[in-house]
């Protein structure tokens, strides 16, 4: 209880705070969300992230401690251990790339049938969706079966990471979410 009383002020007067675990596949266009959350513009030379990446960002009034994994399948086992102390998980789906959505969908699903990521709110991104032939948040809805997740939170919007579109709807989104006691 006194916790709870706690973190209520500490957001009131001083902002809330998220960690933030980023998944998804290869090429997805996290490392590129990361960056341009957190300097308001695309960099033409990002590298494929080896391993992971953290970066802290602040945007109003919410602090967002950002694990940004990287999406090689050798890499993929990796992700539960960087989710479970999370107060959220970030999917990032390429959704111009149609031919991985299977791929992406069997990741998502396996990932959050871990035990130890119960509860733990989910955010899907369809970024890229300012290229010709990406999917609608709509089809991305469907064609990751997020209907079906009934054991959290779960929002999906489309963005461009590129293009800085949409991300503050995704922002508003996160700062309303409730940070869970640690």
């Amino acid at each position: 209880m006194l916790q709870k009383f706690a973190n209520w002020f500490r957001e009131l007067f001083f902002g809330k705070e998220l960690e933030i675990a980023l998944v998804g596949l290869q090429n997805a266009g996290k490392t590129t969300l990361v960056n341009t959350m957190a300097t308001g513009k695309f960099e033409e030379d990002t590298i494929p992230t080896i391993g992971f990446n953290f970066r802290s960002v602040k945007k109003g009034k919410v602090q967002m401690k950002m694990w940004d994994v990287g999406g090689q399948a050798r890499f993929r086992e990796q992700w539960e251990k960087y989710c479970r102390s999370a107060d959220v998980i970030i999917f990032v789906v390429d959704a111009q790339d149609q031919g991985n959505l299977d791929i992406a969908r069997q990741q998502l699903n396996q990932l959050i049938s871990w035990p130890s990521l119960e509860g733990i709110p989910l955010l899907v991104l369809g970024n890229k969706y300012d290229l010709q032939g990406c999917i609608t948040e709509q089809e991305l809805i469907t064609q990751m079966n997020l209907n079906s997740i009934k054991d959290r939170v779960v929002a999906c919007f489309s963005i461009s990471a590129k293009k800085n579109s949409n991300i503050d709807e995704m922002l508003k989104w996160l700062s309303k979410l409730q940070r869970k006691n640690k």
